[in-house]
């Protein structure tokens, strides 16, 4: 079994996934989670690098989210495209960050993924609500690197 599917359980992972689809109930916003097992740069830089593969940068409002995590180099960033980022503070995104590392310091990596999503889904239904003509622009599924 590797690193990341030691990470989450299967159970776990639906969990997240159920979590992001709740988030997303709300908003046009979009919020993925990728998961990988090391990286050598810093975390906002790796994560702006995938955030660019999975192509979160082409949603119509650029409101896309996306919670990085690379579980052997013990890092991890959030990172907002630019229609959420002009709208939210630094302090928004450093106390999702801070959420999400008390849980991962007790091993609740799950759980701290999981009020992550659902605190970025409460700040993108405020800036951008859900319309009738919205689409899902991206999967809900939890990538792996």
């Amino acid at each position: 079994m590797s690193k990341i599917e030691e990470f989450l359980t299967v159970a776990q992972e639906q969990d997240i996934i159920k979590a992001i689809e709740v988030a997303e109930k709300n908003t046009s916003g979009e919020i993925r989670v990728h998961i990988e097992k090391i990286t050598d740069l810093p975390p906002l830089q790796r994560a702006l690098e995938v955030f660019h593969l999975l192509e979160m940068d082409k949603t119509d409002l650029r409101n896309g989210v996306l919670i990085y995590v690379a579980i052997e180099s013990r890092k991890f960033a959030i990172l907002g495209d630019e229609g959420i980022h002009s709208k939210v503070t630094e302090n928004f995104w450093d106390a999702e960050k801070e959420l999400m590392l008390s849980y991962f310091k007790t091993a609740e990596f799950s759980k701290g993924i999981e009020l992550a999503i659902l605190e970025v889904g409460k700040k993108l239904k405020e800036f951008f609500p859900y319309h009738s003509s919205d689409t899902d622009e991206l999967s809900n599924e939890v990538s792996r690197g």
